[in-house]
């Protein structure tokens, strides 16, 4: 690869992290001059990296500004129902191919979580970890391409649903039936815990988003 175009995965990567992190959050406007300044890397791969991301829909243009996209109630909707189907597939497959191991980094992964669950942020990243070695496991390459297009979508919600009460353990029990499920090797089970999971998730954060009308008002 030269060096040039490590420079444009850098900033690409640097950029979707910054978003996927929270420091950049939808409505910002991002500056060519301020990104190349803060990720230390030239303003041509900067504007080739925001280009990229336009195209992807997780910016939009504001006048001659780009911001960082937000989702709509119809947009949110859409967006599970595709999660939903993508992750059943993934889990369904996952309950057909994992291997021995792949299943116990699972288990490890579901029992180091219940430390998390004070903390909805860190364990919103270990639920994208989960989530991905499901994905992985699925050893469905193209599954897993469409999946991260999904996730990084996933990454224009401003809050985690995972802030709800009740909904870190909640995610833990989910996610414990979907790994039994994938073990015993069970894949219409496996779908069926995987889809059930995704939509208490986006009950969950139908709920949030509907207090945060209320108090506006």
């Amino acid at each position: 690869m030269t060096d040039q175009k490590a420079a444009q995965k850098d900033a690409y990567g640097l950029i979707l992290e910054a978003i996927d992190t929270g420091i950049y959050r939808p409505g910002d406007r991002l500056v060519e001059s301020e990104l190349a300044d803060r990720f230390g890397v030239s303003r041509t791969p900067i504007r080739e990296a925001l280009q990229r991301l336009e195209t992807q829909s997780l910016l939009t243009r504001d006048g001659r500004s780009l911001i960082v996209a937000s989702l709509d109630h119809n947009q949110l909707a859409e967006l599970y129902v595709v999660r939903g189907e993508l992750e059943g597939l993934a889990a369904r497959l996952a309950a057909r191919h994992a291997t021995p191991e792949e299943v116990r980094v699972l288990r490890d992964m579901l029992e180091a979580d219940h430390a998390l669950v004070g903390d909805p942020n860190a364990l919103s990243r270990a639920n994208r970890r989960f989530h991905h070695q499901i994905h992985l496991a699925s050893h469905n390459r193209f599954l897993v391409r469409q999946l991260d297009l999904v996730h990084r979508s996933m990454a224009l919600l401003a809050t985690t649903s995972l802030e709800a009460e009740g909904r870190p353990s909640g995610t833990l029990e989910e996610h414990a039936a979907i790994v039994q499920a994938i073990e015993a090797g069970d894949g219409n089970a496996a779908d069926r815990a995987l889809r059930d999971h995704i939509s208490k998730a986006f009950v969950t954060r139908l709920k949030l988003d509907a207090s945060k009308v209320e108090a506006a008002e």
